[in-house]
């Protein structure tokens, strides 16, 4: 079907609700979690942090974010995405207005680790979620389409943010990034719906799943499938956070100028986006298994490209290859956790399996920050991050498909 309501003429409105999550990513998770590198320097700069400490204001962000992932799970089924993200929007323009006028490293825990994990720590798994409740037949297309805003995000704000911390500091680059996100964000959210009550038929709506079998939370714990997939989302994310946080200073310390070394998020940007659509597609036909580990064995292949890369096209490179498979894990992550586990409870059972995606982007930043500072070069930090993804891919091979439960 083409997503039109057949009864009564109608766009279905999931697609508007999709265009809505695409933009509300772009902007959010853009500015709170994909820009942070580009400040890395600044800050290490002003307030003479070496890079472990700089990198532990962002790996206690993405520590935190389960915790309001959790909150905002069970707040889209009580009160609706309208006030959810419309919270997202009000709490990451605080944090990034406070972060633009602190005046001690330490506050930075408080304005931008705990207040933007308030406001964007949420997005994705909350999108993903309203969006799997809306769309059955191309699930894993409106999925790719939505965390396609990661992907733009990363095109868009880091050399954006780059070029306001050179014209204007990074305070009042932090103070205009939070004018856009209150002025985007919370009317965009306003425009939000709930799907359809599940009543309804897909015949009525178009793409909406009837659906018979689904698990709780507490069923969907005792499988194994649950802990292997919390399993390899850790260590997917492990290594794709030691390139996020990383790939800026990397590049200065392999001589690129900072201009040209903010491009290489864009790059990533632009190859997760090619990977969010083609992965998400391919989903739809192989199912999340296959096409996660497709994304797996690349990002293996190119942490190993990334350690031994010696020249900058060579970094932009595996840059893109990276970021393929690093936005193919997107989409094929959400599929694969309704192909186990069903849709009805997918936000709380979402939001505890994504412990293990947030605290493996909290600890590969840590842990590649410690072993450059012990070692004074990145080549271990790349070479862990290549066997996390080789470990990853040999978990998913262990995954069974899961006996349903009956609603």
């Amino acid at each position: 079907m083409t997503g039109s309501n057949s009864e009564h003429g109608k766009p279905y409105y999931g697609w508007v609700v999709v265009g809505l999550l695409l933009l509300i990513g772009i902007i959010t998770l853009g500015t709170a979690r994909f820009s942070f590198g580009v400040f890395f320097e600044a800050l290490s700069s002003d307030f003479g942090w070496d890079r472990a400490s700089v990198s532990g204001v962002f790996s206690l962000y993405m520590l935190l974010c389960p915790a309001f992932t959790i909150i905002a799970g069970w707040a889209l089924g009580k009160y609706g995405p309208r006030r959810v993200f419309a919270a997202s929007g009000v709490f990451t323009g605080l944090g990034l207005f406070l972060s633009s006028q602190v005046t001690a490293p330490w506050h930075l825990f408080f304005t931008y680790s705990l207040l933007l994990a308030a406001g964007s720590g949420y997005n994705y798994v909350i999108s993903m979620t309203l969006v799997s409740q809306w769309f059955k037949k191309r699930r894993g297309l409106a999925l790719g389409i939505v965390s396609c805003g990661v992907g733009i995000g990363m095109i868009l704000i880091p050399p954006l943010a780059s070029f306001f911390i050179s014209s204007y500091g990074w305070r009042m680059a932090y103070v205009i990034m939070a004018v856009m996100v209150i002025t985007i964000v919370v009317p965009a959210a306003c425009l939000l719906r709930n799907p359809p009550p599940r009543k309804v038929t897909a015949s009525d709506v178009g793409e909406l799943e009837s659906v018979t079998k689904e698990f709780s939370l507490v069923q969907a714990a005792r499988t194994r499938n649950f802990w292997l997939q919390m399993a390899i989302l850790f260590l997917s994310s492990t290594a794709c956070y030691i390139i996020n946080t990383h790939i800026v200073p990397l590049a200065l310390d392999r001589g690129i100028d900072p201009m040209q070394a903010a491009l290489l998020l864009s790059c990533i940007g632009g190859g997760s986006l090619a990977g969010r659509i083609a992965m998400g597609k391919f989903s739809d036909g192989v199912g999340g298994k296959r096409a996660f580990l497709v994304c797996t064995v690349i990002l293996f292949v190119s942490m190993i490209g990334f350690a031994g890369a010696s020249s900058s096209w060579l970094l932009y490179t595996f840059a893109v290859i990276f970021g393929f498979a690093f936005g193919g894990t997107s989409p094929v992550s959400t599929v694969l956790i309704g192909e186990n586990f069903g849709v009805v409870h997918m936000g709380l059972i979402m939001a505890v399996i994504n412990i293990g995606w947030d605290t493996g982007a909290a600890f590969g930043p840590l842990l590649a920050g410690h072993l450059f500072d012990i070692s004074g070069s990145y080549f271990n930090a790349l070479t862990s991050g290549g066997g996390c993804a080789l470990l990853a891919s040999v978990l998913l091979l262990m995954l069974r498909k899961t006996n349903q439960a009956t609603r």
